[in-house]
């Protein structure tokens, strides 16, 4: 008997935009981060990872410093009323569609994420999708640290976290489908059964033909 799983990626794939731009956007607006500063910083950190030359500990540094005062559950309101106000809007027609269809079919589901847990895992929620990975951060005192938790879900390490979560799962999945748009993917796609790239980046669409991954042209 075959189990599919499907799994995908978050920013970019079902998301229309990155959700840890907008959760900045978001804290700029709070007034939690200094605008001009940050949000400069943000779009430069953000084209080494579309490059995959990001380094994560450096952008986790970065990232967290406007959080360093804010309880874990401070965050997480905070991440409700952004995905509410700001993410879901952005969510693809056909990534929701394909959702519907998935869990009609009753196809489990899950989201790998390089994007922070506490983000993750919102959205995961208010799309119905009852699985999700993302960086796991280290917390003390209440509070989330810049520190790692475990493998982060980055590259080869999304795969490495997968496989962690299937091992704990009460059913073996014999047929992996697996959708991104980024060349930071690339360990994953090869991993997969079957791969399917949606408006995947300049560095990554080449690799589309010669190993038969499906392209997918999404939009709003």
């Amino acid at each position: 008997m075959i189990t599919p799983l499907y799994v995908f990626d978050l920013d970019e794939t079902l998301l229309d935009g990155d959700s840890t731009m907008i959760w900045n956007e978001f804290l700029v607006e709070k007034g939690l981060a200094c605008e001009q500063t940050f949000v400069e910083e943000d779009k430069r950190l953000m084209a080494l990872y579309s490059q995959g030359n990001l380094g994560m500990e450096e952008y986790l540094e970065f990232a967290m410093q406007p959080l360093v005062n804010k309880t874990t559950q401070q965050v997480t309101e905070l991440v409700e009323e952004c995905v509410q106000e700001k993410v879901l809007s952005r969510i693809f027609p056909q990534a929701l569609d394909l959702i519907a269809s998935l869990k009609a079919q009753g196809h489990p589901m899950i989201i790998v994420s390089a994007t922070v847990s506490f983000i993750v895992d919102v959205v995961a929620r208010h799309l119905a999708i009852s699985n999700s990975i993302g960086i796991e951060l280290v917390e003390e005192s209440g509070r989330y640290t810049a520190k790692i938790l475990g493998t982060p879900s980055y590259q080869e390490g999304k795969a490495v976290r997968l496989k962690e979560w299937m091992q704990l799962q009460n059913q073996p999945f014999n047929q992996l489908h697996f959708y991104t748009d980024s060349i930071n993917d690339l360990p994953m796609c090869e991993y997969a059964d079957q791969a399917y790239l949606v408006n995947p980046c300049e560095q990554l669409k080449p690799y589309a033909e010669p190993k038969q991954w499906q392209v997918l042209s999404w939009n709003r």
